[in-house]
C-alpha cells in the first residue's frame, strides 16, 4: 500500500473494496465540486463502476444516478466502467477524477 496515497490532502481513513486485498493497489479518487478527496484500497480486479459507486457513497453523492457522473484518469474519460482499475490503466497510487458528467448552475 503506498503511504503517501493515503496521507497527501486526503480525508482520514482509507475505503477498502474487495475481500483479498493481498494484491491490492492504492488509488486516490477526487470530486473537484466538493474539492475532496479520498483514498482507496481496491483488491485485485476491482472495477471502475464499483470504485466510482463507493466513492460517490463516501462523498455523499449516493442520491445520484453513477450514470450521471463520469470517471477520468490521466484527463481521460474511461469509457468502459465494467474493466478492472488496473486494466483502465491505473497502477498503485494513481488519481482518479470523478466529475458530474454535465456542468451544473451556479446559484
Amino acid at each position: 500500500m503506498s503511504a503517501a496515497v493515503n496521507v497527501l490532502r486526503a480525508r482520514p481513513g482509507v475505503v477498502a473494496l474487495g475481500t483479498d486485498l493481498s494484491n491490492a493497489i492504492s488509488v486516490r479518487v477526487q470530486m473537484p465540486e466538493l474539492w475532496q478527496t479520498i483514498a482507496m484500497t481496491l483488491a485485485e480486479g476491482t472495477s471502475v463502476l464499483a470504485m466510482k459507486k463507493a466513492a460517490l457513497e463516501a462523498f455523499g453523492e449516493y442520491q445520484h444516478p453513477s450514470d450521471e457522473f463520469v470517471v477520468k484518469l490521466h484527463g481521460w474519460e474511461v469509457l468502459d466502467e465494467t474493466v478492472p482499475v488496473t486494466e483502465a490503466g491505473a497502477k498503485d497510487g494513481s488519481t482518479f477524477l470523478v466529475s458530474y458528467r454535465h456542468r451544473r448552475p451556479v446559484r
